[in-house]
């Protein structure tokens, strides 16, 4: 069964950090790029950052550049993505996506940065 599922979300203070992870199972994971998108209350879903599957090549959404680290663990089968900095605006549901799993999304993991 081809499954992403999302973990590691939770309550920070403004500057602070947390890293998200993506344990996927079903499929060839390092045959694939893997994106984070999030969707905030009243928001329409972005996309945050990606990787792509052979070389690991990344991307970000200008919001988050310089914050945000994707990276991916292939021995693992897991796709993380590291938040330093956080923002009050940066809160969310973050959800993780591929290819294989296609047009479904999981439940996310939610993310509150707030004082």
């Amino acid at each position: 069964q081809v499954q992403l599922v999302e973990s590691g979300g939770g309550l920070v203070q403004p500057g602070g950090s947390l890293r998200l992870s993506c344990a996927a199972s079903g499929f060839a994971f390092s045959s694939y790029g893997f994106s984070w998108y999030r969707q905030a209350p009243g928001k329409e879903r972005e996309l945050v950052a990606s990787i792509t599957g052979a070389r690991g090549r990344t991307s970000y959404a200008d919001s988050v550049e310089g914050r945000f680290t994707i990276s991916r663990d292939n021995a693992k089968n897991t796709v993380y993505l590291q938040m330093d900095s956080l923002k009050p605006e940066d809160t969310a549901v973050y959800y993780c996506k591929s290819p294989p799993v296609g047009v479904s999304w999981g439940q996310g993991t939610s993310v509150t940065v707030s004082s």
